[in-house]
């Protein structure tokens, strides 16, 4: 039995593997990538672990905490590995922040961050499974697939 490379490597920028499948596009949607980045993007790819499972690189991309702790949220088992000259030169797991400050919108219409300038707050939920995320000034607490 041969084995084959389904996505091709890259030569600098970053990796996030182990995303759960169905979520690549999300992730891809919160990292707000350029339209000039190259981007392979590979899902529902085979993953002894998951089953299945979502991949994305990223060419020329080293990613801020801040984008870090977007993808944990929607992939909390992910892992960042960051490339240089096609080798691997730091791997990590994404680790899920007690909060998320200012990043994500409330879904709730009447929440008051929707029609105040201020901050969205949320407290990570993570004993749950999966992590919900609690708005903490209108208390609704959510899915990974209601925030944006």
């Amino acid at each position: 039995m041969t084995k084959t490379l389904s996505v091709s490597a890259i030569k600098e920028g970053t990796v996030i593997d182990h995303i759960p499948k169905g979520r690549a596009l999300k992730i891809l949607q919160i990292l707000q990538v350029s339209k000039d980045q190259p981007v392979t993007l590979g899902t529902g790819l085979k993953s002894k672990s998951m089953g299945y499972k979502d991949l994305i690189k990223i060419e020329h991309c080293e990613l801020s905490p801040s984008q870090l702790k977007q993808i944990s949220v929607f992939a909390p088992a992910a892992t960042i590995i960051k490339i240089k000259g096609f080798e691997v030169v730091d791997k990590r797991k994404a680790t899920m922040p007690e909060f998320m400050n200012a990043i994500l919108l409330c879904p709730n219409q009447k929440c008051i961050t929707r029609h105040e300038n201020i901050p969205t707050k949320f407290a990570m939920m993570k004993n749950l499974d999966p992590p919900r995320l609690r708005c903490l000034y209108c208390e609704k607490t959510f899915s990974q697939e209601e925030v944006r």
